[in-house]
């Protein structure tokens, strides 16, 4: 009985410390966590058990062997009769049976997990281990929900900022604070050109529970030039942003670079520390050192800002979603990344339910309230329907389209529309993107830039390569169809001298992949598209690679799958005297700037006609 229950409690500690370390330091699986309260529920009676049942000592049995020997004929064989010795051999055994005390084996003790009977220090060490293992998990799994719900959360946000107009996302749940003013005014102004003074920009009267409390207010930036703004409010939030470069005109500040951010998937407190806060995210502050110097326009997050099942699922309530999004506005961490840079965002699975492919049903409602809310409502505008005579937007899209500088952007939703991954790859009904968003997007890869445009870049929460080998049907290379026919329409722009870029995340790795256009075909080698995936921002990796080239279509240029936290830098521009640009991209992992590349936009092989199209169109001088 005592062995078994001791080697019950050794079996149960084992595993117990091992699912820890991998839940608290490399991955929160979900299902681990009813495994380690489980292996604790085992080994706390077989611990008991065990050290009740087993004994201060132990029987040692010592045996002493004594092997005489003796010549029977010695005299014989002194007298020199005989030549031959007759030995005789006799064994003496003694036998002592004795009773001590069990040795220590303070090591022993320590790694198994089980009790020592000889020394109540030594017990109440290993059994506290394993206690303060169940803790920690208990700690990073229900801190934030018994703790920080954050309902009393006040914050305040920068969204999109374009050159005519800034987004602020406000939440005040304290009706006391109303009404709230926002005021703003240019950062080291120069008279007469630039007002010094602070202006009313705008306002909230009122928030209520059916937006949780948020409430948008649109700053308008009236002055012609590229200027860096101070904005505050009422109710004591402050901060800053960077107006836009008009479309088609490279930046005024930063040396005359247009740089931005991507990545996505956050989680809190991975990985784990007992002296961090609940809400803390180490890849935030990671990002926080290295912002200051970027000169970054604005953040383009892929995806996955909240893990509604990661560690754990607490239910599918509205509430439930919403206090996710309070709780990464709530962390100590989150002022130094987002106060004074604006954060565009795109949807991706975690912000509904693993691996999503049900479209708008089920609990999608429920999940993309406060994502409406706290993202989309300060989002770019939405994006242009397809051959619209006056760009007009495609009203209710979650999915946006902005121009900056020197480069279009296109923000899909790759989770809303949707078909089952479970369909064939190479199906040809299969979509990701659904009818009107592909029809819109491929209108935007065909429709000519203003003059100065020399990037098209499209924001994918999902991989577009094929090359990822884990869960391929979840990403562009579950939709090879589909993915074809943009493709094609990628290829195409180059003939207008623009490059196409896709940005994504999702995959917790960095891969650089080129797409070149088939040989002996239509489009030229400078045709390629290139993708950059990045992430995540604070989350697990894969320690053994998935990443792997398999054909000439996905053309790999880099991968690296190791690093909690990564973050992408793309800039933009100008390449010489010509008319090309440049754009480089860095990853920084851990803070750390690991890898870059510079490619360039195409040079045009197709003039557009500057007859016909809509009067926008003409009055942009396309």
């Amino acid at each position: 009985m005592g062995e078994h229950t001791k080697r019950t409690a050794t079996i149960a500690s084992a595993g117990l410390r091992i699912a820890t370390i991998i839940f608290l330091r490399w991955v929160a699986l979900p299902p681990i966590l009813p495994i380690i309260f489980t292996l604790f529920a085992i080994y706390v009676p077989s611990f008991i058990a065990s050290y009740f049942a087993e004994s201060k000592y132990e029987l040692i049995d010592e045996v002493d062997v004594v092997l005489k020997e003796d010549i029977l004929n010695k005299d014989e064989v002194a007298n020199g009769t005989t030549d031959e010795a007759v030995v005789v051999e006799e064994v003496d055994v003694e036998e002592t049976a004795a009773i001590v005390q069990k040795p220590l084996s303070p090591l022993s003790t320590l790694l198994k997990g089980t009790p020592n009977p000889n020394s109540i220090l030594l017990t109440a060490i290993t059994f506290l281990i394993n206690v303060a293992c169940v803790a920690m998990v208990t700690d990073m799994v229900y801190a934030p929900r018994w703790f920080h719900p954050s309902h009393d959360l006040s914050f305040a946000r920068v969204g999109y900022v374009s050159d005519t107009e800034a987004k602020l996302l406000i939440r005040e749940p304290d009706q006391s604070k109303m009404p709230i003013t926002v005021q703003i005014h240019i950062k080291d102004a120069k008279p007469p050109f630039d007002n010094p003074l602070w202006q009313t920009a705008g306002g909230v009267k009122w928030t209520t529970n059916e937006t949780d409390y948020t409430a948008v207010v649109t700053i308008p930036l009236s002055h012609s030039k590229q200027r860096v703004y101070e904005w505050t409010t009422s109710n004591n939030h402050s901060g800053e942003f960077t107006s836009a470069p008009k479309p088609g005109s490279m930046p005024e500040l930063f040396d005359g670079k247009f740089t931005f951010l991507s990545t996505s998937c956050i989680v809190p407190r991975l990985p784990y520390n007992p002296l961090d806060h609940p809400l803390a995210f180490p890849g935030m502050k990671h990002l926080g050192k290295v912002l200051p110097k970027l000169g970054a326009q604005f953040m383009l997050f892929l995806g996955d800002f909240i893990y509604i099942d990661v560690p754990k699922q607490f239910g599918d309530s509205v509430e439930t979603y919403r206090q996710k999004y309070r709780q990464v506005y709530a962390s100590p961490d989150w002022p130094a990344v987002g106060q004074n840079l604006s954060w565009i965002h795109v949807l991706d699975d975690h912000e509904i339910s693993n691996d999503w492919d049900s479209n708008s049903t089920g609990v999608y409602q429920k999940a993309v309230d406060p994502w409406h809310h706290y993202q989309t409502d300060v989002n770019p505008p939405e994006a242009k329907k397809a051959r619209s005579q006056t760009l007009e937007s495609r009203k209710g899209a979650t999915y946006f389209s902005f121009t900056q500088g020197p480069a279009s952007f296109f923000m899909l939703d790759t989770r809303s529309y949707r078909s089952k991954n479970s369909e064939p790859y190479d199906s040809t009904n299969k979509t990701m993107l659904g009818d009107t968003q592909l029809e819109d997007f491929l209108d935007w890869l065909h429709r000519p830039e203003p003059k100065g445009v020399k990037w098209k870049v499209v924001a994918s929460s999902v991989p577009f390569t094929k090359n990822w080998r884990v869960n391929t049907k979840d990403t562009w290379g579950g939709f090879l169809s589909e993915r074809r026919k943009i493709l094609e329409a990628m290829w195409d722009a180059s003939n207008l001298g623009v490059g196409v870029v896709v940005l994504s995340g999702d995959r917790h790795e960095f891969g650089a992949t080129a797409f070149p256009p088939p040989k002996d075909s239509k489009w030229p080698e400078s045709a390629t598209v290139h993708e950059f995936s990045a992430s995540p921002l604070n989350q697990f990796y894969s320690p053994i690679g998935t990443y792997a080239q398999t054909d000439d279509e996905d053309v790999e240029l880099k991968y690296i799958n190791a690093g909690n936290s990564k973050f992408g830098v793309i800039t933009i521009e100008k390449f010489a005297e010509g008319e090309q640009s440049s754009l480089k991209y860095t990853v920084y992992i851990g803070g750390v700037d690991r890898w870059n590349t510079v490619i360039l936009s195409p040079e045009p092989t197709a003039q557009p006609a500057k007859a016909g199209g809509s009067f926008w169109d003409r009055l942009r001088g396309i």
